[in-house]
């Protein structure tokens, strides 16, 4: 019986940890194929899909140097779009423009990294054109789900999102992480 317990509980981490390793792995791979998409996007393709049955495509790239941050920022913020990268919500201001953009994306995988952040930290977000728009961190916090201040906020900023707390072991909760930047020159 002893044995047997063993082997359930060694099978039961291996498959935990196979998960893990699952999700990582997806995220990497769909950002290497974002990035040819992004290519494509750049040279004048409307909606380049990174994979035939993709239901988004690339319209910007976040870069945080300081990080080591580069993504390939997808149209749209479902939950299939976001298993794959950060989404630009579709409410908000195009990224790159006058308005305030928002942006979200998964804690545990593509905005981890939003933790990190620092007030006075630079992001660029590169526009399909070529266009290249720096921003400066100006404020970081934790709001209710329900709190959209942030997403009302006007001039040229932008947003970034994802749920909080950042080692949370259930997926979802009420909090989110926000990251306000304004645009500054370059």
């Amino acid at each position: 019986m002893k044995r047997w317990l063993v082997w359930v509980l060694i099978l039961l981490g291996l498959s935990q940890l196979g998960q893990g390793i699952y999700i990582e792995a997806k995220a990497w791979l769909a950002q290497q194929l974002l990035e040819r998409a992004w290519e494509r996007a750049r040279v004048g393709e409307a909606r380049p899909l990174p994979w035939p049955w993709a239901d988004t495509w690339p319209v910007a790239r976040l870069r945080v140097d300081r990080l080591g941050i580069r993504q390939v920022v997808l149209a749209g913020a479902s939950g299939r779009t976001l298993a794959f990268g950060p989404g630009h919500l579709f409410a908000s201001a195009p990224p790159g423009s006058a308005g305030n953009s928002a942006i979200s994306g998964h804690r545990d995988t593509h905005f981890r990294f939003l933790r990190d952040l620092r007030v006075g930290d630079r992001i660029e977000l590169e526009r399909r054109d070529g266009a290249r728009v720096r921003y400066a961190v100006y404020r970081r916090g934790v709001v209710h789900e329900t709190d959209s201040a942030p997403l009302r906020r006007q001039g040229a900023q932008l947003t970034l999102i994802t749920c909080y707390p950042f080692d949370a072991l259930s997926p979802g909760g009420s909090d989110r992480f926000v990251v306000e930047a304004r645009r500054i020159a370059l």
